[in-house]
């Protein structure tokens, strides 16, 4: 049985009630490079303990007027064929109260499109930020593997914008080319070519139902060394908070979920920092967007002792 996890150590609130939702997914199937996805849900979360309650950029304390729960592990199961598990998935988050924001922690990419499948059963939009194009019909004898879930995502009837990608196979540049569902800013045109504001002032666009999924190894591995595959390049720290606050830029957007996958628990514990940090920022970029900062200060922290 696995034990409780807790965000900074505060009591988990009935799921009902709860603001914002944390599900760890410690999926690790068909990672094919660094082993370790599934021990990063609980990593994260015990990294979590180091944060503080107050959080710099948007200037407040977001727990102090919102609650959160860490939801019980959703685990693999050997025993399932992978369309049983991912179907299961499906259903258990399409279960969950809707009116929060949803957050999961993988555990390998695999599992995003379970995830949207039971957040968003209508056509919408995905930002996708990946050091990879993740556009394989299937790999390895597997279309559930994670290099596939852009592709799954498509079938879905999504659209995908993409940025930070700088690893493609030729097939999946040939599919971009041809498919108008799918935006791409590759690494290189953001980073070299002047294309960053572009990126940005396409964020500030997104309307509609809207899933953010974040591979840890869009970071340059410089900040993110633990990931399942990790890539030269990348995002920057205070690149990603740029891109979450054009993200958070309009206060109605319509964010079904956010999931934060692929990263591998390193030695320093620099990875699993950054992941803990940025799981905080989304949750209070969201939370300020939504006008919690003008509620009743009745949320988690005030249930814990601290100086």
């Amino acid at each position: 049985m696995s034990e409780t996890l807790h965000f900074l150590s505060m009591p988990n609130a009935p799921v009902d009630a709860a603001d914002v939702l944390v599900l760890p997914v410690p999926l690790e199937r068909t990672v094919s490079f660094k082993p370790g996805t599934a021990l990063a849900p609980a990593a994260i979360l015990k990294t979590t303990d180091q944060l503080e309650f107050f959080e710099e950029d948007a200037g407040w304390s977001p727990f102090k007027h919102m609650t959160i729960s860490v939801l019980p592990e959703f685990a693999d199961n050997p025993a399932l064929p992978a369309d049983a598990w991912h179907d299961a998935l499906s259903r258990h988050v399409a279960a969950l109260p809707k009116q929060n924001l949803f957050t999961a922690l993988g555990g390998e990419h695999s599992l995003t499109p379970s995830l949207v499948a039971g957040r968003m059963t209508e056509p919408g939009t995905v930002l996708f930020l990946d050091a990879h194009g993740d556009l394989r019909s299937s790999y390895e004898g597997s279309k559930y593997s994670h290099a596939c879930p852009v592709y799954r995502l498509l079938e879905q009837g999504h659209q995908v914008v993409m940025a930070g990608i700088r690893s493609v196979f030729e097939s999946e540049v040939e599919l971009i080319d041809r498919e108008p569902r799918i935006t791409l800013f590759m690494d290189w045109d953001l980073n070299g070519q002047g294309q960053w504001n572009a990126f940005l002032d396409k964020v500030r666009s997104l309307n509609g139902p809207l899933y953010l999924s974040i591979d840890m190894d869009v970071f340059s591995p410089s900040l993110v060394t633990g990931v399942g595959t990790p890539q030269p390049g990348g995002f920057s720290w205070y690149q990603m908070i740029e891109t979450l606050e054009a993200l958070f830029s309009r206060p109605g957007i319509d964010l079904r979920g956010v999931d934060l996958v692929e990263l591998v628990p390193e030695p320093t514990r620099v990875s699993e920092m950054v992941a803990a940090k940025l799981l905080q920022k989304i949750i209070s970029f969201w939370g300020k967007a939504r006008g919690f900062d003008r509620k009743p200060q009745t949320g988690s922290q005030l249930q814990v002792e601290y100086d």
